[in-house]
């Protein structure tokens, strides 16, 4: 055999080899792609999910006061009889004085405006700013605090009440059974499905829990990352819970 013919000899063996190997690896992607498609006719995949109307049973509430002065030591002595009716005014409505926290105070210097409108580097007073917050389960009574509160303006009081927060303190208890109801929500969804098709439900392939939406009463509120409303008393709770099942 001369060089030629072992040259033509040795292409033809490495074009098979690479045609043979062409061969397999097609196979393979086949293979795969049956499979896939075979696993994909036998599963149908559903979103179950679960409400619940709920009545928050803790309540945050904060109350600023302030003074301004134009010497530092008036302002914080009228600030410090400030709070002491503040406090005065809470206790008479029944809350005690270990529940009352008091905040440091905020200072802030008072600018002179100029006759262009604009603050100079003169000071002409002092503000003081401090506030006080109550954490309680008495929902109601530190409600109608919170509204009522604005009678320390007749005492000469700087008051300004802050919008109550409202919580749910047994929320993860509520998440287990919450997330029961909507994984069951999703089985009976699936078995609607498939009913009319003669095929029927034979076991899970995976299930996934998503957020949790806490809102105000019919709101249309949704989040990726979930939402927690703390603006209102009343809520909704909302669970979610995306699932595959086996389908025969």
């Amino acid at each position: 055999m001369n060089f030629s013919e072992f040259n033509k000899n040795f292409s033809l063996t490495v074009i098979a080899v690479i045609v043979g190997l062409a061969m397999i690896v097609c196979t393979l992607i086949l293979a795969n792609t049956v499979n896939n498609y075979t696993r994909s006719k036998n599963t149908i995949a559903v979103t179950g999910a679960a409400k619940k109307q709920i009545t928050s049973d803790s309540i945050v509430w904060q109350g600023i006061f302030s003074v301004q002065s134009p010497q530092l030591s008036e302002a914080y002595s009228s600030l410090s009889q400030d709070l002491i009716k503040v406090k005065a005014y809470l206790k008479a409505k029944g809350i005690a004085e270990k529940d009352i926290v008091v905040s440091s105070i905020n200072t802030m210097e008072v600018n002179e405006i100029n006759a262009n409108g604009m603050y100079s580097n003169v000071i002409i007073g002092y503000r003081l700013t401090q506030s006080i917050e109550i954490k309680s389960k008495d929902v109601n009574k530190i409600e109608e605090i919170s509204r009522a509160s604005t009678e320390l303006l007749d005492q000469g009081v700087q008051f300004q009440s802050q919008p109550p927060r409202y919580f749910y303190t047994k929320l993860n208890d509520l998440k287990i059974d919450m997330l029961a109801e909507a994984s069951k929500d999703a089985r009976r969804r699936a078995e609607m499905l498939v009913e009319n098709s003669g095929s029927r439900i034979v076991g899970l392939r995976s299930s996934k829990m998503g957020v949790f939406q806490i809102t105000a009463p019919f709101s249309n509120e949704v989040s990726d990352y979930g939402i927690n409303d703390t603006s209102s008393k009343e809520k909704e709770i909302t669970s979610v819970v995306n699932a595959e099942f086996l389908v025969k």
